[in-house]
């Protein structure tokens, strides 16, 4: 039996999960709204329970949005690349690599990406298991 499924077993957090992100990945229309399509990395699917939080990577493709949201729960957009339109609660900011946006909770949230490239982000979240 191995450590990670023994822990499991006994309701433990094994020391660490490692995930490659290309084994998560996939092409999917963008949530809340359907606007466009991207690539999404569910990295945090892929390790294993109990977790307390979310972390996710997303490729907007051109002119694709992640819809505007309610949020019950702090969430951060990291960009890593490419730019992007942040909004959140009418309030709008842009955002291009290396910037980040700290969205609280019961705001109603989304990005869209402008310009050439696609925009490459990190979100993260607490799990709401």
């Amino acid at each position: 039996m191995s450590a990670v499924l023994a822990l499991a077993l006994l309701g433990g957090a094994p020391a660490m999960a490692v995930i490659d992100e290309r084994t998560v990945m996939r092409r999917e229309p963008n949530p809340h709204g359907a606007i466009g399509m991207s690539t999404a990395y569910r990295i945090s699917d892929a390790a294993p329970q109990p977790r307390a939080m979310e972390f996710r990577r997303r490729v907007l493709d051109r002119g694709a949005a992640i819809g505007v949201h309610p949020i019950a729960h702090d969430e951060v957009y990291h960009v890593l690349d490419g730019e992007g339109e942040v909004e959140s609660d009418g309030q709008r900011a842009m955002l291009r690599a290396g910037m980040t946006a700290y969205l609280y909770k019961g705001a109603a949230v989304g990005i869209r990406q402008v310009g050439e490239k696609p925009l490459s982000l990190i979100v993260a979240y607490p799990n709401s298991q």
